[in-house]
């Protein structure tokens, strides 16, 4: 990332708290009011669960785009890079859970789920 460190709690540390980490993924806890603004930041590959309605400007190296969410929204996210706007009517509560390492191997002896 050129040197520069884009991660979110750094970057915007007054919307993005680390709330849990553990070897295998970290989770964070996102809030803004309407109106603000973060600056550029990453995030690898992540699931996002919003708290609250979500209506946002994204801004990166792949163009703009809008995104409306309702609360209760549990949303992948591929890996991106990314600077954003809170473009709705109240504040913007979600949980970021991300991943720390690719996709495992299957344990040896592992079922593929109830059979």
């Amino acid at each position: 990332m050129g040197g520069v460190d884009l991660d979110p709690v750094v970057t915007d540390p007054e919307h993005y708290r680390v709330v849990l980490e553990n070897a295998r993924v970290r989770v964070l806890a996102y809030e803004d009011a309407p109106g603000d603004r973060t600056t550029p930041h990453a995030h690898p590959d992540s699931v996002m669960i919003t708290q609250s309605a979500v209506d946002r400007h994204l801004t990166g190296p792949q163009g703009e785009r809008d995104v409306a969410l309702p609360a209760g929204a549990v949303v992948w996210l591929p890996a991106q890079e990314h600077a954003g706007e809170n473009t709705g009517p109240a504040p913007t509560r979600a949980l970021f859970v991300e991943l720390k390492e690719g996709p495992a191997a299957p344990a040896p002896g592992s079922s593929l789920g109830p059979g």
